[in-house]
């Protein structure tokens, strides 16, 4: 299990290079969350729910992503409540206090899902969440040390030297853990590294000194990270390209964003993060408003920013604008959510620059989509995560065929565009002919690119770390049951 002294340090990037890495050895090899919190959502073969994240592991281990991967997902809604995914399925809503009392509850089917991917697979690599360190949150823990106890997992913990003070964070979480948790870490291993590693001898030494850990291994700064989809929304950033400029709101509860990188890791595509407090960009080609994880909500933060008036004049001045699930159902001229699914009951005026309305219901849609990009005939695979439904008269202006059923809306003027379909942007072809509309080439293989980063982390992992030692440290689990 890779957990880590702090959240963003860098354990999803070295669970899915220890996974290809592993994997390039000719071992089988399965990713494992107990408990991850985003909104950053993936769909499995079996139709559920998992994390981002997880989704590449499984790419990098060279398998279909499923929900046992990830048995325990939680989606923010707000400050204070979040939806709750089980084994892929939506089971409800948890404030956080109630969380904090409720989720042993969620060990039964945390243990169920590891224990059927422990006997599938050489190796299962596990992904701990934020940081053990955090003694407030022990006593219910199923994320950290709650699960590696109760499964009897080995533990390596990574430390961050990019941000400063790893030998206080790896020797401060020994020193707050109690004894049963802290001989659960059998090595640590230092991320993130830059610079001349002679310069770390005597910091490695007094770690280890202070701790008994063994070290496997220091790893440098991945350059290519950024080219993976990211889990979590304060990794987005600008991604400075050519000519053609997107401009992209940061909604409050922002979600499936990973509809942006096909895009980032176009040359000639500029995508530019707007930030709370900043206005829409006035030299924007396109202005992409993605998912959201509560639409009303966010289109009240839309408007506090002033962003409805800067697309409005953006449209006037004949900029193109598309919405993507939550951001389609922001363009339309109302949003009724009469039954309080995503929070208080009500309806309220939409942007009104597609003429659809939407209603939100319990049933929510999760599944993977076979579709056709209608004015060109592209194929895409993409997926819909999704509670409600749109129509409306510019429905029949719709421009995506999803398993034989035509799916989204645009305005009259051609100008904005909407849908609910997410991943479009992968599919070389379609991603491609999109581009060519704002006389823009594209010039990557986006999945093939992936896949090469995944093999360059793995080999950088080959040589920086101790892989045997990684090996012989893991253990033949035995099924745990509560």
């Amino acid at each position: 299990m890779i957990q880590g002294t702090g959240s963003n340090v860098g354990k999803s990037l070295i669970v899915a290079g220890l996974l290809r890495a592993f994997k390039n050895r000719g071992l089988s090899v399965i990713p494992f969350k107990p408990q991850n919190m985003s909104n950053n959502a993936a769909v499995s073969i079996d139709g559920g729910e998992l994390g981002r994240a997880q989704a590449v592991q499984a790419l990098a281990a060279g398998i279909p992503p499923h929900t046992d991967m990830n048995p325990v997902l939680l989606k923010p809604e707000s400050d204070m409540r979040s939806q709750v995914v089980v084994q892929g399925k939506m089971e409800g809503h948890l404030s956080a206090r109630n969380f904090q009392t409720d989720r042993k509850i969620l060990l039964r089917p945390v243990l169920e899902s590891f224990n059927r991917l422990a006997q599938q697979a050489d190796l299962v690599i596990v992904e701990g969440a934020g940081s053990p360190a955090e003694t407030n949150l022990r006593r219910n823990d199923i994320a950290n040390m709650g699960f590696a106890t109760i499964a009897d997992v080995p533990v390596l913990l990574v430390g961050d030297i990019d941000r400063g003070g790893v030998i206080a964070q790896l020797v401060g979480t020994k020193a707050v853990l109690s004894s049963m948790d802290a001989q659960q870490i059998v090595g640590f291993m230092v991320n993130k590294f830059r610079g001349d590693l002679k310069l770390f001898e005597e910091g490695l030494a007094t770690v280890i000194d202070h701790t008994g850990w063994l070290s496997t291994g220091i790893l440098n700064w991945f350059p290519d990270a950024w080219k993976l989809p990211a889990e979590d929304a304060v990794d987005l950033s600008s991604r400075t390209g050519g000519q053609l400029k997107i401009a992209v709101p940061m909604l409050s509860r922002i979600a499936n964003f990973d509809d942006l990188d096909p895009l980032r890791n176009e040359p000639e595509v500029t995508v530019e993060m707007v930030a709370p407090g900043k206005p829409l960009p006035g030299d924007a080609d396109l202005v992409l408003i993605p998912g959201s994880k509560s639409t009303i909500a966010d289109l009240g933060f839309f408007r506090s920013q002033g962003w409805d008036i800067d697309l409005f004049a953006h449209h006037r001045r004949g900029g193109r604008i598309l919405g993507l699930c939550g951001g389609y159902q922001m363009l339309g001229k109302r949003i009724s959510d009469l039954q309080g699914i995503e929070g208080p009951p009500q309806s309220v005026e939409g942007l009104g620059l597609i003429d659809v309305e939407t209603e939100m219901h319990p049933q929510k849609t999760v599944a993977m989509r076979d579709a056709r990009y209608l004015p060109t005939g592209d194929l895409i695979s993409g997926y819909e995560i999704h509670l409600g439904t749109t129509k409306g008269p510019d429905s029949v202006r719709a421009w995506v065929e999803v398993d034989g059923r035509e799916e989204g809306a645009a305005s009259q003027d051609g100008l904005v565009r909407g849908c609910y379909l997410h991943g479009l942007f992968v599919g070389d072809g379609f991603r491609s002919s999109f581009l060519k509309e704002f006389a823009v080439s594209s010039e990557i293989n986006y999945s093939q690119d992936v896949d090469l980063v995944l093999d360059e982390l793995a080999a950088q992992m080959e040589v920086e770390l101790d892989l045997d030692l990684i090996l012989a440290l893991s253990k033949t689990i035995r099924p745990r049951f509560i």
